[in-house]
């Protein structure tokens, strides 16, 4: 009698025991969770502006400030989290994260994020708790990989970026926080949270993930692929990305093209050195390279933003680039990249399913949807439609991806 597969046993299995078996299990479905929760309180928000809701209750503190902060520190580093504490012993030959290090993270920056949506329904103290919580969720993740690294045998530069960008992450969350038990701090201390949220974490954390991983997995795909990973583009990005920041935090909006022209180069030199026309197949390969396109994409919107203020003192395009590149780049990239981590760690074929297409390119038009809110017309239905396209987006790919992370490996293997 040929032996079973693990795959088709009929033996059941502890749904705890499996969640709790590999990092990006709790963490990456925490992140599907506030992938649906933060837009469908915004979208709802957008909507009772729109509409004259006036019974729908209003956060304490400025929505879009609140929208900033949760998406930029609640969604997206939930899945950051699983990312680099399954990747962080593979890229620098370190010890291995167990559950006891990252259910703890999962667990209070998920049950924050949660808190935290809720306060924003006029509960104050709710939103008070779940940031705290968070934060100390983020306190906790960022030790474990703190020691991860220390305990490594090859502690390289990506390693050091990523590290380096959650600690500017962990830093803007505790202000955000510092100035929730304190409104008499200064209030420009609410805008330096966000602009580190954006251009001292999620963006120096993403480009550190492409600029290691688009290259390696490309060469691993395509025949004859060179792999052009330059050691001197992530530090030139490091320094361009916090003068950027410190720049548009002091208000010296005019001289933010002296940053962002630069940085339009460097990306769009690293979407071109990677040669994305030889990376068309297989497709989950090739939503890599379109997700890296909205990068160069985005700094050259912010380029052209930043040139017309210097010369006419008139801020042209409105939200357009931030949006391109937070839906465009980190949206789009978050689908492509947790696609392609999932299918790998579930034994899968690394090929993209209908739903995670469906997902992506639904994402794109979502993107192309928010630009066109600021050019006219009723903007804020154009934002309500837009929040509504990302959960039409993002439902059946979260609902896919839960159901894996809940499921036995297909190929019998532990993790």
């Amino acid at each position: 009698m040929p032996p079973m597969d693990p795959s088709t046993s009929s033996v059941s299995v502890d749904p705890a025991a499996l969640l709790a078996s590999a990092p990006h299990r709790p963490l990456f479905l925490a992140g599907t969770v506030a992938v649906l929760l933060s837009m469908t309180w915004w979208t709802l928000e957008l909507a009772s502006l729109r509409f004259g809701w006036t019974r729908w209750p209003q956060p304490t503190v400025p929505a879009g400030w609140a929208h900033a902060v949760l998406i930029q520190y609640g969604l997206f580093p939930l899945f950051m989290f699983g990312f680099l504490m399954t990747t962080f012993p593979r890229w620098m030959d370190g010890p291995p994260v167990p559950p006891g290090r990252y259910l703890p993270v999962a667990g209070g920056v998920l049950g924050g994020y949660v808190l935290g949506t809720l306060g924003l329904l006029d509960m104050p103290v709710l939103l008070r708790v779940g940031l705290c919580l968070m934060l100390a969720g983020y306190l906790f993740g960022v030790g474990t990989l703190t020691d991860v690294l220390a305990r490594s045998a090859d502690r390289n530069r990506h390693g050091w970026s990523c590290l380096a960008a959650f600690y500017l992450g962990t830093l803007g969350l505790a202000i955000f926080v510092l100035r929730l038990f304190d409104p008499g701090l200064p209030s420009a201390l609410d805008r330096l949270a966000i602009k580190l949220g954006t251009f001292g974490f999620l963006l120096p954390m993403y480009f550190t993930v492409c600029h290691r991983m688009l290259p390696f997995f490309s060469k691993n795909v395509v025949p004859g692929y060179a792999m052009w990973r330059p050691a001197w583009s992530l530090p030139l990005a490091w320094v361009l990305l916090l003068a950027h920041l410190l720049l548009d935090w002091a208000g010296l909006s005019r001289r933010l093209w002296a940053c962002d022209l630069p940085l339009a180069a460097l990306f769009g030199l690293h979407a071109l050195m990677w040669k994305p026309w030889r990376c068309l197949r297989p497709g989950l390969l090739a939503v890599l390279h379109i997700a890296f396109a909205w990068l160069p994409v985005a700094f050259v919107l912010f380029a052209v933003q930043d040139l017309a203020f210097a010369v006419s003192g008139k801020h042209v395009l409105g939200l357009a680039p931030l949006h391109a590149l937070a839906i465009g780049f980190f949206g789009s990239m978050l689908v492509a990249m947790v696609t392609r981590v999932t299918h790998g760690h579930s034994g899968r074929p690394l090929q993209m399913h209908p739903v995670p297409w469906l997902c992506f390119v639904l994402l794109q038009m979502v993107a192309l949807l928010r630009i066109r809110a600021e050019f006219g017309g009723d903007r804020h239905l154009w934002l309500v439609i837009a929040g509504s396209g990302w959960l039409l987006a993002f439902l059946p790919w979260v609902l896919r991806s839960a159901w894996i992370y809940l499921t036995p490996r297909k190929d019998g293997k532990p993790g």
